[in-house]
């Protein structure tokens, strides 16, 4: 496993597009299950679940909090973790904050808590927790700003492209390049196994998207990704239809639940 509790990029679930007009805060909860496993991962399932809100505009910035929970078993224990972040982007990109606490088994495992500030050539996150240090990496995006270059592109018809990103996950001491792969624009079919989940954005186009991260602090030549997600990414924004492979174990993730809030003001102009 990738450590003693599961991490996940928080990327693929924060940001929303800005052409779509206002933007639209919503609470999406999702079943967790074990989809496959190899011997060496020492795991014999999975279940839990996740829960994701965003909110925010691009005038006053965009905050989510989500909360990822689950029950891991071995042959020799059972153990429940449990994952929260809280994150706040600035509508124009120039920082973001971030603060992760996980727990197994309801005692605290790690705490991370700071601010990455994008200005000039390069990128300055200022960690407050576990301890104070100051790292310097690369110019990079966040994670809206990831996320509607995605929307973006799926938009425009093309399918592949590569970028770099910083979402604070991990030790918020490196930066992500991501490889990502578009399908083609679909909609919402009435066989669908989350059709009664997203039936308030029916009328939605997705796309099928695939994104493997990397690590740029690997040895030069890597070409095995640290993990890779595949969903459903609809236009309103809205993340379903999850496959979360960590290399010995891969997980599904599916929409039970949606809730869509009042829409923010436009920002003035």
């Amino acid at each position: 496993m990738r450590a003693a509790f599961l991490t996940l990029p928080i990327a693929i679930f924060i940001g929303l597009p800005a052409y779509a007009g206002p933007l639209i805060p919503h609470r999406a909860v999702y079943n967790l299950a074990l989809d496959t496993a190899s011997d060496r991962s020492g795991i014999t399932g999975i279940s839990g679940r996740m829960v994701y809100e965003f909110a925010g505009s691009s005038c006053d910035g965009y905050t989510v909090t989500f909360r990822f929970v689950t029950q891991i078993d071995t042959p020799d224990v059972t153990r429940i973790t449990d994952q929260q972040t809280t994150t706040f982007e600035e509508g124009n990109g120039e920082s973001f904050s971030f603060m992760t606490r996980s727990f197994v088994d309801s005692a605290i495992e790690s705490e991370l808590k700071g601010v990455a500030r994008a200005g000039g050539e390069g990128t300055v996150v200022s960690i407050e927790k576990p301890e104070k240090q100051e790292v310097e990496l690369e110019k990079t995006q966040f994670p809206t700003q990831h996320l509607v270059e995605l929307l973006d592109k799926a938009r425009a018809g093309e399918t592949f492209y590569e970028t770099t990103l910083f979402d604070g996950s991990e030790n918020a001491d490196r930066i992500m390049t991501t490889t990502v792969i578009i399908g083609r624009g679909a909609k919402v079919l009435a066989n669908d196994p989350e059709a009664k989940a997203v039936e308030k954005i029916a009328a939605d186009e997705f796309w099928p998207v695939d994104i493997a991260y990397f690590d740029l602090a690997g040895d030069q030549g890597e070409e095995v990704p640290t993990y890779r997600i595949s969903f459903k990414l609809h236009e309103s924004g809205v993340t379903r239809d999850l496959v979360m492979d960590y290399g010995d174990f891969s997980m599904t993730g599916t929409l039970v639940d949606l809730a869509m809030f009042e829409p923010a003001k436009d920002c003035p102009q």
